[in-house]
């Protein structure tokens, strides 16, 4: 910025301006000159009218057993005979990503080897249900993954199931579930694990070593080159089917909304139409709205409150949060200058973050336009300002302060900015996916999805 900026001369004796004092008279002057090219006012204007598609893309069975043959790349290559993927209701991203199975009401188990067809356990209630399960597994009852007070007198101890699996005592395992650790948390995050402890129990039995246990879950949510941080196109398309929904949900809402409606009612305008959620509804006005998670209740809307809502479903999530008033006169009188003071300032940050986004910008070049924006204490931009979503709403992020992941084709990204004012303005929030394509995704996805380019 110094460079670019030494053109314009500078108010004083240089000689006598400290390098902190130049900055800050070099940030003015960048923030000043931007805002005069970024001029931003309130218009009224009509939505383009998008639709929702018709035609629910499905994920086709070669594409798990190429996913399959990616994670044995993995285990290949950090020399891990065994891996086992553990999954419940929450956490089933990473093992339906592998096989097309989620655990509906139990959890479930995978085993894969460097070879062999994979094995997945199942409680009593998902043993017919995997059997729709895009990738050929041998199904195994293990009914400890059941619900209390169901029968468990049917199946084998998991210490024998591993065992026949072909899981020894040199066997080398890599444990996957949902989230993996770093050196400022654990001096061994390698060997860290957040699934049940008595899986974890079990295997240690079976090893020698526990050290020969790993916590793998980074290769498939590391932000630079986890397995599911690219997408295929025929995974595109099926989270831009769920995008639709959550957008056009959001936009129901926004143009439905009445004074009046209890928030069940504003919620009911969304349309669930029973796509698998990857976030609880949530829909809160008044006192609770401050708090952002809150699901609807039965408290009626009244014109001059804040509110916030959002609606995520696998691969996508849209939010909005503001006030429920038609102009400004609305608003309450200690923050008339809700616009000025919070809504432009946020609106050219996510604007320069749109314009700024593509294939190959580092992470930290969405995290400095959000924060030269909106950095000041008063926003509270605390999370990253934009992440990976995929079945799960966030997988992980690539934005964050110094952050020299690089982003690349078939990734989709949320933006997620969120400022907590913890103030009498509330907040404002637009969170929105998209998903970087080059050439040749672009021209995958016009030819084997039309509609979906169209």
């Amino acid at each position: 910025m110094i460079n670019r900026f030494a053109r314009y001369k500078l108010p004083g004796n240089p000689d006598s301006i400290c390098y902190s004092d130049l900055l800050k008279q070099e940030m003015s002057l960048y923030l000043f000159l931007l805002n005069e090219l970024m001029k931003i006012n309130i218009q009224s204007v009509k939505l383009p009218e998008f639709g929702v598609p018709k035609e629910s893309p499905e994920l086709p069975a070669l594409i798990y057993e190429q996913r399959l043959a990616q994670l044995r790349g993995r285990m290949k290559q950090d020399q891990i005979d065994f891996c086992v993927i553990y999954a419940d209701r929450e956490h089933t991203a990473n093992l339906t990503w592998l096989c097309g199975y989620d655990p509906r009401f139990e959890e479930s188990i995978l085993i894969i080897g460097q070879t062999l067809t994979p094995t997945i356990l199942v409680g009593n209630e998902g043993w017919g249900y995997c059997d729709l399960a895009g990738l050929p597994m041998k199904k195994v009852l293990f009914q400890t993954l059941s619900l209390p007070g169901q029968d468990r007198s049917n199946s084998k101890k998991l210490k024998t199931i591993f065992s026949e699996a072909g899981i020894n005592t040199v066997s080398r395992i890599g444990i996957a579930g949902w989230k993996y650790f770093s050196k400022i948390e654990f001096e061994n995050p390698r060997h860290q694990f957040e699934v049940p402890f008595y899986l974890i129990s079990v295997l240690r039995e079976l090893v020698l070593d526990s050290d020969h246990l790993f916590n793998v879950n980074d290769w498939f949510m590391n932000p630079s080159d986890g397995l599911r941080a690219i997408n295929e196109a025929e995974q595109l398309a099926v989270f831009e089917f769920s995008a639709s929904h959550t957008s056009n949900g959001l936009k129901q809402v926004l143009f439905g909304i009445k004074p009046g409606m209890t928030e069940y009612e504003a919620a009911a305008l969304m349309q669930y139409t029973g796509i698998p959620k990857s976030a609880h509804p949530m829909l809160s006005a008044g006192p609770r709205a401050a708090y952002g998670l809150p699901s609807p209740s039965g408290r009626r809307l009244s014109v001059g409150e804040p509110f916030t809502m959002a609606m995520g479903l696998w691969g996508a999530l849209n939010a909005r949060a503001g006030w429920f008033v038609q102009d400004e006169d609305q608003l309450p009188a200690s923050v008339k200058d809700y616009v000025n003071k919070l809504a432009i300032p946020y609106f050219r940050a996510v604007s320069r973050w749109y314009e700024h986004i593509g294939i190959g910008v580092k992470g930290r070049e969405l995290y400095e336009i959000i924060h030269e924006e909106i950095g000041d204490p008063f926003f509270g931009v605390s999370l990253n300002p934009g992440h990976l979503i995929h079945i799960d709403e966030w997988l992980n992020s690539p934005v964050f302060a110094g952050s020299d992941i690089s982003l690349k084709s078939g990734m989709a990204i949320q933006v997620d900015v969120i400022p907590a004012t913890g103030t009498p303005y509330h907040t404002i929030n637009i969170e929105d996916g998209i998903a970087l394509a080059d050439e040749t995704l672009r021209q995958e996805i016009q030819n084997k999805f039309p509609a979906m380019w169209n």
